[in-house]
């Protein structure tokens, strides 16, 4: 078995990651799923959180993913993602400041259609203040 799997991670803008890894955790809908080389093929989707990328045993780099598909051979891992951001790209307060003044969007619209879209934004916001919370960073 290789030591490594080329993991690929595309975003509908461009090629966010393109690397052979250790190990790669990826947030799918059912639950987290660690891939190896070496892994049986299976797809996925993903949800809204981190997917995290190990070498020698450890957290090397974390980027956030809001959604998205992810599929696993034994040769390759590709996360087809509907939006992603390095983990330190993400501003706590920035998403704080986004939370709230969507949940007073979701609060004051009166089209259904306009409040399903905020709510669907603050949920969003919601999973990347958690994500960035349980990372430890600011």
């Amino acid at each position: 078995m290789a030591d490594k799997i080329p993991f690929e991670l595309v975003s509908p803008e461009r090629l966010l990651f393109s690397e052979a890894v250790e190990m790669v955790v990826i947030p799918g809908a059912e639950g987290n799923f660690g891939v190896l080389p070496g892994h049986s093929p299976f797809a996925s989707t993903v949800r809204a959180d981190l997917i995290e990328i190990y070498e020698g045993g450890q957290v090397v780099r974390r980027i956030f993913v809001a959604g998205g598909f992810a599929e696993v051979t034994p040769e390759r891992v590709t996360v087809l993602a509907d939006e992603a951001a390095s983990l330190d790209q993400l501003d706590r307060e920035a998403i704080e400041r986004r939370i709230k003044a969507l949940e007073e969007d979701v609060r004051d619209l009166a089209d259904e259609g306009a409040r399903a879209a905020a709510q669907a934004k603050l949920g969003l916001e919601h999973a990347k203040l958690a994500a960035v919370v349980r990372a430890g960073s600011h």
